[in-house]
């Protein structure tokens, strides 16, 4: 069977069921960033890994603040609706690909998909921006709550230190910029093995050490009540459904899809399985538990509440190695969402003409991505309150990507009849997604806001 490689999306590839003949070419304009980044090469196991890791990371951890504005009801309700819908809207997301691959042009990035079913300017004014900002975004927040993890881990073996947070940014920021040297995203592959276990070790961490907690008598006193006046109440919902969607998000469904080998049909939906059943266990478990042992105290990363004023209300190794396996994983999420960047920027100087590792083609790679990695890692050091921030990239970017635009892909590419069920639930999911977005966008304004005063660049928070 002939290597397919990856091309954009004027190159056109040809899925037919007997694909020992297939054939793939690429015509003059292919770019650098699709050739060399979007290797179309992997199985479906490795695109549960990509799924998996763009997922299920440590922002699951502030699940838990989540249900502080949310109470029992609702805020299992909304994970689970979280979970249903994006299943759901990325199968969808799926599908619309796997149609038009089959029908010769194979689509390697959201805003190809964009351009192609709503028209050029969507892929370029919106849908490409959007989806940089909020990749760009992932890799900031990675480098900033790595930097605070590592913080805790200083702070608990030295509480004396006067290392500041902005130090332990630009260390982990290192990390990140060996990292970003690697390829390909299907080079990823076992780095996201590795992740997608740690994942699950850190989630089990945290939910024994919340249910330890929560059975003892070292825990607060549990209140589950909502806290604040009816405003707060009613923005603090909004808030917590910007995190939920935030937490659940991943913007890179068409470029994860591209890693993928030829023929692709079924293949997303086993990777999918395999995140989600990771995914399930993890959200669930660690929601739970955490809101169950600390009720309404629950702070926006429930690790923070495994410490009380310095001391720590469990064995000190177990909390060293909690935040060292969220650490570590933090670094492969955090690579994974460089990716688009990398595609760009590969896009806009590499030379698809020229071998992938020649000097031509390695010395713009490794300045472009030296000078990405140390500026969102610059962003994560003197804005320490970007998780406010953050709030509204998700609402603005999360939502839009991962429970809007889906349903109208497949509604306009697959037109199914104005009878159907599945018409009618599309166009709920996007009239219902597109009210919460506004609003979750206008809650996280609204605490940017009221947390200005409290800014300082380089803050030691």
């Amino acid at each position: 069977m002939d290597t397919l490689l990856p091309t954009s999306t004027a190159v056109h590839e040809a899925e037919k069921p007997n694909y020992n003949n297939n054939l793939a070419f690429q015509e003059k304009d292919v770019d650098a960033g699709a050739l060399f980044v979007l290797k179309s090469k992997g199985s479906w196991m490795h695109c549960g890994y990509h799924l998996t890791t763009s997922i299920v990371a440590p922002p699951l951890l502030s699940l838990p603040f989540a249900f502080t504005f949310l109470g029992w009801t609702a805020g299992i309700l909304c994970l689970v609706i979280g979970a249903a819908t994006t299943f759901y809207s990325y199968n969808l997301i799926s599908l619309v690909l796997e149609h038009h691959a089959q029908h010769g042009r194979r689509q390697l990035r959201f805003r190809d998909m964009a351009s192609d079913i709503l028209g050029p300017r969507w892929g370029r004014y919106f849908v490409g921006p959007t989806q940089f900002a909020v990749c760009y975004g992932a890799v900031v927040a990675c480098t900033l709550l790595g930097g605070q993890c590592m913080k805790a881990i200083y702070v608990l073996a030295n509480p004396s230190g006067n290392m500041k947070l902005y130090e332990f940014v630009v260390i982990f920021g290192c990390l990140m910029l060996i990292l970003a040297q690697i390829p390909s995203f299907h080079s990823l592959r076992h780095i996201n093995l590795v992740s997608l276990i740690l994942c699950l070790a850190y989630s089990a961490c945290a939910t024994a050490g919340s249910i330890y907690i929560g059975d003892s008598s070292k825990g607060p006193k549990k209140d589950y009540s909502i806290k604040g006046d009816t405003e707060n109440r009613v923005f603090g919902i909004f808030n917590a459904v910007a995190i939920i969607a935030t937490t659940y998000g991943n913007g890179i469904i068409p470029e994860i899809q591209a890693t993928i080998a030829a023929p692709v049909k079924g293949k997303m939906f086993k990777g999918l399985c395999v995140c989600y059943i990771v995914l399930i266990f993890t959200f669930f478990t660690v929601a739970i538990s955490g809101y169950w042992a600390f009720g309404n105290e629950a702070s926006s990363l429930i690790l923070t509440n495994f410490v009380d004023n310095g001391n720590p209300l469990l064995p000190r190794w177990f909390i060293y190695v909690t935040n060292i396996f969220t650490i570590v994983q933090l670094s492969a999420v955090g690579v994974v969402y460089l990716q688009p960047t990398n595609e760009v920027l590969e896009q806009a100087f590499g030379d698809p003409r020229s071998p992938e590792f020649s000097p031509r083609n390695v010395v713009p790679r490794l300045v472009s991505r030296s000078l990405a990695t140390a500026s969102a890692t610059t962003i994560a050091a003197m804005l320490p309150f970007f998780g406010d921030i953050n709030s509204l990239i998700g609402a603005f970017g999360f939502i839009p990507l991962d429970f809007i635009l889906p349903v109208v892909f497949f509604n306009m590419t697959f037109k199914p009849s104005k009878r159907s069920p599945i018409f009618w639930l599309n166009v709920t999911i996007a009239v219902v997604f597109s009210t919460v977005g506004a609003i979750a966008a206008v809650a996280a304004v609204r605490q940017i806001v009221l947390d200005a005063k409290n800014y300082r660049l380089f803050a030691n928070v």
